[in-house]
């Protein structure tokens, strides 16, 4: 475990403020609708919501941009929106964040994806999904990627955030990487499960313990499985370094170096884990793009998931909050 002094901290803050962080991946709008139940519904054995709130927050890709902005990082979110009504809003909500919209595709005869959350007495009854699975094709991915390679120049690194809704195609992947590493640009990954091999050549990337399983047909049972399972990421994605998250056992970094290093889990009580791998990636970013080592930024990450982790809801972490945790 790293132990940060303040003046190494305060180095690490200064040189990642106002960094220019690209984050191209699968854009969504998370809406709650909040209410009361007083009775069943006649019509079918379901309760009936009075709304008495409606909430429209950031969801997918945007949360890590969104991260990024409070750690004080400037983000250029990328990707696509549905010529609809909810891509109006997702539009309305980046304006109200200070956030940039230059990045944005939209795209004819696919929905923005919103997922609908129904909040009745404070329990959690349904969620509605209105999305599109379908990858992006032809004249779509195109214009995609020609908007991120106007945008890698000006960037100092580059967040691909997969939620496997269609955006990071294998061909949108492969060019921005071999963009990205032709102009010396860090590269994160956070990925999913399709296509989760094809992210090569990359700074670091950032998969839970459950996609690493499935990727690798490999059941992690003990530490030397683990062990097994990143060395085994690393050398196939020729990654300058791996991260595991393992939920309330921390993580584990590789580096290209040989060196494996355990971060064990600093959240005190857990809430609600919700967005912490967004945080996780955005800190590990920032962190590395402020000039810290491997080590270092895997343990600034762990330690701004412990603090999402103790909040109700999809957060962002806080700056000051993070580095005085980091400061023990």
């Amino acid at each position: 475990m790293v132990v940060f002094d303040e003046d190494r901290l305060n180095s690490i803050r200064s040189n990642f403020n106002n960094k220019r962080v690209l984050i191209l991946g699968d854009l969504m709008l998370d809406e709650y609708l909040i209410g009361s139940v007083k009775r069943i519904s006649p019509e079918a054995p379901v309760p009936v919501v009075d709304i008495e709130e409606q909430q429209v927050r950031f969801g997918g890709a945007a949360n890590v941009a969104l991260n990024i902005h409070t750690l004080g990082c400037t983000p250029v979110l990328v990707g696509v929106l549905g010529s609809d009504s909810d891509g109006d809003r997702f539009r309305d909500l980046m304006r109200e964040h200070g956030l940039s919209d230059c990045g944005l595709v939209s795209v004819e005869n696919r929905p923005t994806t919103l997922k609908t959350r129904v909040i009745g007495d404070m329990q959690h009854i349904t969620r509605i999904d209105r999305e599109s699975k379908s990858y992006l094709s032809g004249a779509d991915e195109q214009a995609l990627i020609r908007v991120v390679k106007e945008q890698i120049p000006e960037s100092d690194g580059i967040i691909l955030q997969d939620y496997n809704k269609g955006v990071l195609t294998e061909h949108v992947i492969e060019s921005v990487i071999e963009e990205a590493n032709r102009l010396g640009k860090l590269v994160t990954v956070d990925p999913k499960f399709v296509n989760f091999l094809k992210f090569k050549d990359v700074s670091l990337f950032k998969p839970n313990i459950k996609e690493t399983e499935e990727a690798l047909a490999l059941q992690i049972s003990n530490e030397k499985d683990l062990i097994t399972a990143g060395k085994k990421l690393l050398a196939q994605l020729s990654a300058k370094s791996v991260l595991i998250t393992r939920g309330p056992k921390g993580m584990t970094l590789f580096e290209g170096s040989g060196e494996v290093t355990h971060v064990q889990t600093m959240a005190r009580k857990i809430a609600d884990v919700s967005g912490a791998g967004d945080t996780v990636i955005s800190t590990l970013t920032a962190a590395l793009l402020g000039g810290a080592n491997y080590r270092e930024a895997a343990t600034m990450a762990n330690f701004a998931a412990g603090i999402v982790c103790e909040e109700v809801g999809i957060v962002p972490v806080g700056l000051n909050k993070l580095f005085k945790a980091c400061l023990g």
